[in-house]
């Protein structure tokens, strides 16, 4: 039988200990080193070269995306499987984006995780079922014209409740100027008003919503 070596990536103890207890109870798979964060999943992967990284998507330093990105770019044998508490457009996107061979929710079963990590060293894609809907819905959606840097600026502000002048004012430009570029938006997003278009924006990922981290 051959044994899977494992590298647990996410910067809170607890989890990996839980993680580590859950997969190394498994007889064909073995953990052999845990991260906190993605610079030292870099350094480790370098050093440990594991068959199968399972990869948190949120920590300091350096995310789990782009950890996920530069780890392929120097190991590409490696399959990096993502497990995480978010399901957001934007988070998706970015971990496929970066070559990730699944992306788990943690509140996957611990049967099905150790099966995941075997088909995702077997390099079958693996996608929670809430992630799969969510990227059917995303391709599907009609494609949306990208927003400028600074319609997307403009956009941030309207959404913290400014008017349009104090956008103007924050941003130094006129209040006209920023009428022009609102305008722009609702038409790339298809919508009438202020609240549509930041709503919309969140959904499809171009805002982050509060408390989250800025969308790529």
């Amino acid at each position: 039988m051959t044994t899977l070596r494992l590298l647990l990536v996410d910067d809170h103890p607890v989890v990996r200990t839980g993680l580590a207890g859950m997969l190394g109870a498994e007889d064909d798979l073995e953990v052999v080193g845990e991260a906190g964060d993605g610079e030292e999943a870099l350094v480790m992967a370098r050093r440990l070269r594991p068959d199968v990284i399972l990869m948190d998507l949120r920590m300091p330093r350096l995310d789990g995306a782009e950890a996920t990105a530069r780890i392929l770019a120097e190991l590409p044998s490696i399959r990096i499987l993502v497990l995480t508490t978010y399901d957001t457009d934007s988070d998706i996107v970015r971990a496929v984006e970066a070559g990730a061979t699944g992306y788990l929710l943690k509140d996957t079963p611990r049967v099905d995780l150790a099966a995941a990590v075997r088909a995702a060293h077997r390099g079958e894609t693996i996608l929670a079922p809430p992630v799969a809907a969510r990227l059917v819905h995303r391709l599907r959606a009609p494609s949306v014209p990208p927003l400028t840097p600074r319609e997307r600026e403009v956009l941030a502000a309207v959404a913290t409740g400014l008017s349009n002048a104090d956008v103007g004012r924050a941003l130094h430009i006129g209040e006209a100027t920023v009428k022009t570029h609102l305008l722009r938006v609702f038409a790339k997003l298809g919508v009438d008003d202020r609240t549509a278009a930041v709503t919309t924006a969140y959904a499809l990922g171009i805002l982050a919503p509060p408390g989250s981290s800025p969308a790529p």
